[in-house]
């Protein structure tokens, strides 16, 4: 217990410095709380396929992937999170995530989207273990892991299943009147009103 109290005692502010860090740390949390609410972190723990479309720029995806042969019995997190054990799929989620909306809040995404080496890993294992019987007993294609594949150069699944998905709409413009379910917008009224008004 006296450990405890000597560390906090080492982290607290001592004379001038205790109002400006208390307004500091609270400027802080509440920044974190506002960013939270207003980007839906909390929307990302679930499997729901609508909450891809918290970013606008992936409503194309979803649109395809809603009328795909997928849309009726998979989610986007059975090809492109792992699915060997929960640790695994929420780190590769939170990892992705992040990368993510870096990339979209920097507007430096490319017009046609692409997965990344790591992405393209998962999605071919996912393929390979939705359907294994297909490609272990039947073609035998799925012997082969994605990083093999490319040291050999070889062939994704997507490369010859190109009607899969979104795999041909990879253009941000691909879909432009696909009915999606975007959300609405977590600004509050009064910081609307802000913005509005410095234009």
């Amino acid at each position: 217990m006296d450990r405890i109290r000597d560390i906090i005692n080492y982290f607290r502010p001592r004379g001038g410095w205790k109002i400006p860090a208390i307004i500091i740390v609270a400027s802080f949390l509440g920044l974190f709380i506002y960013t939270f609410y207003t980007s839906r972190a909390y929307s990302y723990l679930s499997d729901d396929p609508a909450t891809c479309v918290n970013c606008h720029i992936m409503a194309p995806y979803y649109a395809t992937w809603l009328h795909s042969s997928h849309g009726r019995n998979t989610t986007c997190n059975d090809c492109h999170v792992p699915q060997d054990n929960i640790i695994n799929s929420y780190y590769f989620k939170a990892k992705d995530g992040l990368r993510h909306s870096a990339v979209f809040t920097m507007r430096s995404e490319p017009q046609a989207m692409m997965a990344i080496e790591a992405s393209s890993q998962v999605i071919m294992n996912n393929c390979v273990r939705c359907h294994e019987q297909l490609n272990t007993e039947f073609v035998k294609t799925g012997r082969m892991t994605f990083k093999e594949m490319k040291a050999e150069n070889g062939m994704a699944c997507w490369d010859c299943h190109r009607e899969v998905t979104h795999t041909r709409s990879r253009s941000i413009s691909s879909t432009p009147n696909a009915l999606v379910p975007l959300p609405e917008i977590n600004v509050p009224e009064w910081l609307s009103k802000i913005t509005k008004s410095k234009k």
